[in-house]
C-alpha cells in the first residue's frame, strides 16, 4: 500500500513533509502506537532540534499518564545532546521512549529516564 493512501497519512502529512529524513520512522511509530498498541489521545509534538516530530499519548494500561515517544531509525546515530533536546522539547517528562525502527518494520521501544533511576522490581 502506498503511504499517501493510508488512512493515517492525512494526520501525519505535515510532519512527514517537514521531516522527510525521519518520515518512515514517524509513519511506522504512529501506526504502531495507534493500531497495534492502541494508544489514545495521540498528540503530534514538533521536535525541531531532533529533526522530527514525536508523540505524546495515553497507553491502555496506564490511561492517567501521558507517555512521550521519539521515533528514529536503527541506522541513525543518536547523541546525548540529541536525547537531552528531546526531553527539553517534550518539556522535561520523567521518561521518554525511543522507538527504534528497523528496515523490516519492526520497532523496539527503549525507556529513557533522566539521571539514575531504579529499575522496576
Amino acid at each position: 500500500m502506498e503511504t499517501k493512501t493510508h488512512p493515517t497519512y492525512a494526520t501525519l502529512s505535515i510532519s512527514i513533509k517537514r521531516y522527510p529524513r525521519a518520515a518512515s520512522a514517524i509513519f511506522q511509530t504512529y501506526n504502531d502506537l495507534l493500531l497495534a498498541q492502541q494508544w489514545s489521545e495521540i498528540e503530534i509534538v514538533d521536535l525541531p532540534t531532533c529533526g522530527r516530530c514525536g508523540f505524546r499519548g495515553r497507553r491502555p494500561e496506564n490511561p492517567n499518564t501521558r507517555t512521550c515517544v521519539v521515533p528514529c531509525s536503527l541506522a541513525e546515530t543518536i547523541s546525548m545532546t540529541w536525547l537531552k533536546s528531546a526531553f527539553g522539547e517534550f518539556e522535561q517528562p520523567e521518561e521518554v521512549f525511543l522507538a527504534i525502527n528497523a528496515e523490516d518494520s519492526s520497532i523496539v521501544y527503549y525507556k529513557l529516564s533522566t539521571g539514575i533511576t531504579k529499575p522496576p522490581v
